[in-house]
């Protein structure tokens, strides 16, 4: 069973439609004995760092998520998702989150004024380094971004892919160990989106057996 973690943080339907489209069970939960118990973990999130952090702090999902990491437990984050497992955010005035990934997450500050805040739609994925996540997938294919922040992490390991926008390249996929993280939104991304979930269902973490 794949976890949907429920962190009041949005966006859970269309992740677990998505999953039903491939037919894979997920099942949408924030019960940290049930997360624990699941093949693989998926961390969603549409919202603010601050208020997401709030709750995965009242929810006791914070020390279940790293506990799920240091199994080795397949881990995708997707959008705030991604955000939040590394170490600051500057969304909220500054929020420390979960820090499973070296890195900060900084706002998007243009100097082109049609370049707009938040970067919504279509864009291009640039692959820095292979990946299963992205196997059969076309470099340079197009994902759906909707954000204001965007990831820096503090060592270049830590970036599968890149986009640009607004005057910056920034990390639009991350990964490292059993955790891969994308700052679009594979469910919202078409056949390019479900093949990138179906990747992550078959995806084996280096000396992990096959549990989906």
């Amino acid at each position: 069973m794949i976890a949907i973690i429920d962190y009041r943080a949005g966006n859970l339907t269309s992740v677990k439609l998505a999953f039903d489209t491939i037919g894979r069970e997920a099942r949408i939960t924030s019960d940290p004995a049930c997360i624990l118990e699941a093949e693989r973990v998926i961390f969603p999130g549409v919202g603010a760092a601050g208020a997401a952090m709030r709750h995965l702090q009242a929810l006791d999902l914070a020390d279940t998520l790293r506990e799920v990491v240091r199994r080795g437990t397949p881990f995708l984050g997707i959008c705030l998702g991604t955000q939040i497992i590394l170490e600051h955010s500057e969304e909220d005035g500054g929020v420390d989150t979960l820090g499973l990934l070296p890195g900060r997450v900084v706002r998007f500050a243009p100097a082109n004024r049609y370049d707009k805040v938040p970067h919504m739609g279509w864009n291009r994925v640039h692959a820095r380094v292979p990946h299963p996540l992205f196997e059969g997938i076309a470099d340079e294919t197009e994902f759906y971004f909707v954000h204001s922040y965007y990831p820096v992490p503090t060592t270049d390991d830590c970036t599968l892919a890149t986009t640009g926008y607004a005057g910056v390249t920034f990390a639009s996929a991350l990964g490292r160990g059993s955790i891969v993280a994308t700052q679009f939104h594979p469910e919202k991304s078409g056949k390019a989106g479900l093949r990138l979930l179906e990747n992550f269902c078959r995806w084996q973490p280096a000396g992990e057996e096959p549990t989906c």
